[in-house]
């Protein structure tokens, strides 16, 4: 008789890799990119007045943060694999409302779209560092980035002119993509994470563990250089249009320089190179410093529109740089016991600039033109390159092991 045997690689799942991480973020970047430029026509449509869209946006900022933050809570109670699953099914749901159309429907899109991002970003970065070696963490980023290219290339464009043609399809492929994200996710076969014995018990509530995080200095760095890149982004995806319609260039500058530099995800191997020739204290610096400059200059306004949006999109190849590697710093200080909390705060990197960015903006153009944004933009970066000095210049090296002296050799070297 022939014995039946269960195959290996289903009583034994393969570790996830760094390309299933990859191939997991594509798939995101797919549901995202078709969105991120639907959405605000698609409020507009709806809601008609621009100060009530910036308010919901304003509303749903708090809403997001707080979602993050409560992420870990809500661990204790829900299996992690399940909370990744809740979030992949908000965008579901929330491409689903955003098809009827109504604005009380937008609204509650847009909120479980903001939702299930924070969501699935908190549990996405809890097993990466579950799964990801410190030494591969640069490798990771870069792919995931590489993979996500084409999604946050092709999907605003592709929304757009899906969304005129007929209004629910960028929300129906969205929803699939995100469908199809879920499949690779449970194919992957995470489960919950590493198990990892606490010294101490969970945290009573999702707060409790911000005193932590506050207690650790190089946390606390980490996680503002994440914010004031993301401040850089908002600056130079939602300021920038702007500038060039004030200025006369057009309203199709806007999206064809974001079109050119999302593209630009596609070389994000090659800045890889850079960052291992380097480290990554050196590429975390040339990209604040970059970015200060480059902000700075078009912040001035002295200089004509195409050149200072030349200076802006320059800046936004060294943003990218810091995608790759600004991120590490925090990651790499986090304490095992910790992931999912921290995950949870380094998460909130998004609201917060989702919130500060607006907000500075507001004030700026009080006292002046819209280029007086960038400048605040190129002073954060200013701060932040002030804050880089106290890492540490091997920061991501690969630690050497000790050396095992055979008995004989041992007695050798003796004098």
């Amino acid at each position: 008789m022939f014995e039946r045997r269960i195959p290996e690689w289903l009583r034994h799942a393969p570790a996830p890799s760094v390309r299933g991480f990859a191939i997991l973020a594509g798939f995101e970047a797919v549901v995202r990119g078709m969105l991120v430029s639907v959405f605000p026509v698609a409020m507009l449509a709806a809601l008609g007045d621009v100060a009530l869209i910036s308010s919901v946006y304003f509303i749903l900022g708090f809403l997001s943060l707080f979602a993050g933050l409560l992420v870990p809570f809500l661990t204790r109670f829900i299996a992690r694999r399940w909370m990744y699953a809740v979030g992949s099914s908000c965008y579901v749901l929330g491409c689903s409302a955003a098809m009827v159309g109504t604005p009380m429907m937008m609204i509650a899109a847009l909120g479980l779209n903001s939702i299930a991002t924070v969501t699935t970003f908190v549990c996405f970065n809890s097993y990466v560092l579950d799964y990801i070696a410190r030494v591969e963490l640069g490798r990771c980023e870069t792919q995931r980035l590489f993979y996500s290219a084409l999604g946050w290339t092709v999907g605003p464009f592709a929304g757009v002119l899906l969304w005129g043609w007929w209004h629910p399809t960028p929300f129906i492929i969205s929803a699939i993509a995100a469908t199809m994200m879920l499949v690779v996710f449970f194919f992957m076969r995470m489960g919950n994470g590493k198990l990892i014995t606490r010294a101490k018990r969970p945290p009573p509530n999702p707060l409790a563990f911000l005193a932590r995080f506050f207690r650790q200095p190089r946390l606390v760095a980490g996680w503002l250089y994440a914010v004031i890149r993301s401040c850089g982004w908002w600056a130079y995806i939602v300021y920038l249009p702007i500038y060039a319609v004030e200025n006369g260039l057009g309203s199709e500058l806007g999206g064809a320089v974001l079109s050119m530099t999302n593209a630009a995800l596609f070389v994000t191997p090659l800045m890889l190179r850079f960052v291992q020739a380097r480290s990554i204290k050196t590429s975390v610096r040339t990209g604040f410093a970059a970015c200060a400059v480059l902000f700075g200059l078009a912040g001035l306004g002295v200089v004509t529109p195409w050149v200072t949006v030349g200076l802006l999109v320059t800046a936004s190849f060294f943003l990218i740089l810091l995608d790759i590697c600004g991120g590490l710093p925090f990651l790499m200080a986090v304490k095992p016991s910790e992931r999912t909390e921290m995950s949870a705060v380094y998460s909130s990197y998004r609201d917060v600039s989702g919130i500060a960015t607006p907000g500075g903006a507001w004030l700026v153009l009080l006292v002046a033109p819209v280029t007086g944004v960038f400048a605040l933009a190129g002073a954060a970066c200013l701060v932040a390159l002030s804050l880089t000095s106290k890492l540490h210049p091997r920061l991501g090296e690969a630690r050497l092991k000790p050396i095992e002296i055979a008995p004989s050799a041992a007695v050798d070297a003796m004098p």
